[in-house]
């Protein structure tokens, strides 16, 4: 889990350049020890008490403009810290990467400098980015919503499997969503919702054949989030949540028979040289939200602040754009179609949706996926779900 601990430049150079360390050593290694054994405290708590004190100095220092104290005519770049999203597929690549690095320096004519490190090679959970980025640990972050939403089921809402069967579904849901979306962040976590963003459509692929989503009761299945989880568990598969990154190796060494994940993130990871049958069906999407602790926000400029925002804007329209061209041309390369042309040619069996197939994802998402999220949220999702979704979809959430 990366912190903050400050690395000085000489005696020539008294400035403080904020860096990351990891939690196995330096400063957050010594306060563990010393808070420990002055206080005699358990371990979970002493990592609270530590984290509150990083939180502190994260405030304060996340980013530092030493010439204002120093009478230089003009001030260093501003520097930030941010974590992305997931390593090695398009979204972090082409869009969020290229942005922090070179494009936010262009907009802010120098004032600011990023750098980006996606959060599965950061050394921390998904899980836990709502608590990092509350207490500051993480100034600026990307949280995929279905990881997230152990701490807070409301915000995936908008995502449950089943619900956005395509991408101009999933933009009526988001819109409808976003303000309570950025209202539960902000008061409950701290957190300033700057972004939305969406992957290609997850689906599912199988190493043996199927040919509706009922023939896969029994089966192991690779899922990334609760919902998933429930979905599967009411076709009769067995869900087993497993990272991204071990997909490939949990179908090639028999742990799981089929997995879901994007259309186009499964190609690029090689995930189509392990299965062979993929559905075209959007089970979810992927989305994820981009924050910032709000007292490190609100320390920035007031320009900067604008400037940021608005190229997040284009960054998620971007992200959104390449989503929605980026899930068909994912099933166009898993299956070897000559409109695969910027990815891998593999030669998978595409299994073709049929009326059943769309009756059954309704019957899902209104006996299975939207009772099983309220049994586990309670009342506040079932507020959330009826003032944005209900009239829209005709689906009323109750409370049992």
């Amino acid at each position: 889990m990366p912190i903050l601990a400050p690395h000085r430049h000489g005696a020539d150079k008294p400035d403080v350049e904020w860096q990351y360390v990891t939690v196995k050593g330096g400063w957050y290694k010594l306060l563990l020890r010393t808070f420990g054994t002055m206080y005699r405290c358990s371990l979970d708590l002493v990592r609270i008490l530590v984290l509150r004190i990083v939180t502190v100095l994260a405030a304060g220092v996340i980013f530092c403009m030493p010439g204002s104290s120093t009478g230089r005519a003009a001030d260093p770049p501003i520097q930030l810290r941010v974590v992305g999203g997931l390593a090695d597929v398009s979204q972090y690549t082409k869009f969020e990467e290229p942005f922090w690095t070179h494009d936010v320096p262009l907009l802010t004519g120098g004032r600011v400098q990023a750098d980006i490190h996606p959060f599965d090679r950061s050394g921390m959970a998904g899980q836990e980015m709502l608590q990092l980025m509350r207490l500051g640990v993480v100034p600026f972050g990307t949280a995929l919503l279905s990881l997230v939403s152990g701490d807070e089921p409301t915000l995936n809402a908008v995502d449950l499997p089943t619900l956005n069967p395509d991408i101009a579904t999933l933009r009526r849901m988001v819109a409808l969503y976003r303000d309570h979306l950025r209202k539960t962040l902000k008061e409950k976590y701290g957190i300033e919702l700057l972004g939305v963003y969406a992957y290609p459509a997850q689906a599912l692929f199988c190493a043996q054949p199927f040919t509706s989503l009922k023939d896969i009761a029994g089966r192991k299945i690779r899922t990334s989030s609760v919902g998933q989880s429930e979905m599967m568990t009411a076709l009769g598969a067995i869900p087993v949540q497993i990272p991204f990154a071990g997909m490939v190796d949990a179908i090639g060494h028999n742990v799981v028979e089929c997995a879901i994940t994007g259309t186009m993130s499964g190609a690029e990871i090689g995930l189509p040289e392990v299965t062979s049958y993929i559905s075209p069906m959007a089970i979810s999407w992927g989305l994820s939200f981009f924050g910032a602790n709000k007292v490190v926000w609100d320390q920035l400029p007031p320009d900067i602040r604008d400037q940021l925002r608005g190229g997040i804007s284009t960054l998620e329209a971007a992200i959104w754009n390449a989503a929605d061209h980026e899930t068909a041309a994912g099933i166009a390369c898993d299956i070897g179609s000559v409109a695969c042309v910027a990815g891998k040619n593999f030669h998978m069996n595409l299994v073709p949706l049929t009326t059943e197939d769309e009756a059954e994802r309704k019957q899902l998402l209104t006996q299975s996926i939207l009772p099983r999220w309220i049994e586990r949220c309670g009342i506040d999702c079932v507020t959330a779900w009826n003032g944005t979704f209900a009239k829209t979809l005709g689906i009323e959430a109750k409370s049992e």
